[in-house]
């Protein structure tokens, strides 16, 4: 049974919405914020990523920052405390439209394994978002969930969204369009969250480390005996699975193998059928194929049958084949997450990002094949972890929209 509920949202005045709206702070560098927030003084990167405002922080002063700051935009109005409700969330780019609903969702079930996780986190990564959360005293950013099943759900929503009027219709300026429905009818509320009581689970899809920040804070309040209710449950947006979209999220790095081509390609002619490509970049079409840049020519690389796992959830994976079969053996790099040779490169940024990084910085490219969230649930469901880098998740879900407060 999945439990989720309505919550008093403080979300901006309609005005300023898409002006607070930002992008995830972990998918930007501290000098790209800057440039975005030029001129910007409601932009909630500010309270996102304080760093760049305070650029040798000492002690917790950068958390200090950011929760004074969201009381300053609370008190000036930019941020306006709702009634409570359920929201539906929707975002349309290029490649797809996708709705889900908003909620909080329960620490406890994170624990137990009803929120489903694909990917470990890093220590210090959850205690930056501990101390983000504790000094705010709010959760932030929606953790990005996916649900499978719940047809009536989604096709509620779909009908909701054509006939009721938004109280946010805004496009920002990656062209990414986002409407929000604010949903405060009683019954209505009432029969989503029975609805959900049938699912067995829900799916992180995006947002591991804001959701194991979540369920620690809950820990600490729980510990301290702290009557603070809505501590227990986190923010998050619910997505139906077959709206979403994972992109390709593809590799680079520099050749320290001291292989030669011809050796190179002998021990990669065990793994693959590899075929010389004419085209200026090849883009993988199905799963167990690649694409390899070397030499600034490009190679499809088909896995050759014997090698394939389908059996096994993790094994079966194209990310894992690569790291498996070619990283971890012929490049020695068997730590992706932390190796300084190797980068890797989302999807949105246009698989010619590829030619260039390989032309400029680093040896060799592979693009791949996108990870499917059927894949992604697969993992989830037999309570194991992905490769790092496995999944890249367009579009964003944007922060400063909604925000949790749980003191």
């Amino acid at each position: 049974m999945v439990t989720i509920r309505a919550f008093k949202a403080y979300r901006p005045d309609e005005k300023l919405v898409a002006k607070v709206a930002a992008l995830p702070y972990d998918v930007m560098s501290t000098k790209e914020a800057k440039e975005i927030v030029k001129d910007n003084p409601y932009s909630f990167l500010h309270i996102d990523k304080p760093e760049m405002h305070i650029p040798n922080p000492t002690g917790d002063e950068l958390y200090a920052f950011a929760g004074d700051t969201l009381s300053r935009m609370i008190e000036e109005g930019v941020f306006i405390q709702d009634t409570a409700a359920l929201y539906i969330y929707g975002l349309t780019n290029a490649y797809t439209t996708q709705y889900g609903i908003v909620c909080c969702v329960s620490a406890n079930e994170y624990d137990k394994g009803i929120i489903k996780k694909h990917e470990n986190t890093r220590t210090d990564k959850e205690q930056d978002r501990i101390k983000h959360v504790t000094y705010c005293g709010a959760h932030t950013g929606p953790i990005f969930l996916a649900y499978k099943g719940l047809e009536d759900v989604t096709r509620w929503m779909m009908e909701y969204v054509m006939v009721n009027k938004p109280i946010y219709d805004f496009t920002l300026e990656d062209g990414v369009k986002h409407q929000v429905f604010k949903i405060d009818d009683l019954s209505i509320t009432t029969n989503i969250i029975n609805a959900f009581k049938q699912a067995d689970a829900l799916y992180i899809a995006d947002g591991h480390h804001r959701a194991a920040a979540a369920a620690a804070v809950a820990h600490m309040h729980k510990d301290n005996e702290s009557t603070r209710e809505e501590a227990a449950y986190f923010l998050a947006t619910v997505f139906p699975k077959e709206q979403l979209s994972i992109m390709d999220y593809n590799r680079v790095l520099k050749d320290e193998s001291g292989l030669d081509e011809k050796s190179l390609f002998e021990k990669l002619n065990k793994i693959f059928d590899i075929e010389a490509v004419k085209d200026l970049i090849y883009k993988p079409n199905k799963r167990h194929t690649f694409g390899m840049r070397y030499n600034k020519n490009w190679y499809k690389l088909t896995l050759k049958e014997i090698y394939l796992r389908e059996e096994d959830p993790v094994e079966c994976l194209d990310v894992s084949a690569l790291q498996n079969y070619v990283l971890a053996p012929l490049f020695k790099i068997t730590d992706p997450k932390n190796d300084k040779r190797i980068d890797f490169v989302g999807g949105i940024r246009g698989i010619e990002e590829l030619n260039k990084r390989t032309d400029e910085d680093m040896d060799i490219a592979f693009s791949m094949y996108p990870t499917s969230m059927d894949e992604l649930i697969g993992v989830a469901d037999a309570n194991r972890l992905m490769p790092p880098k496995s999944t890249w998740f367009e579009p964003k879900l944007r922060s400063g929209i909604f925000i949790h407060k749980i003191d």
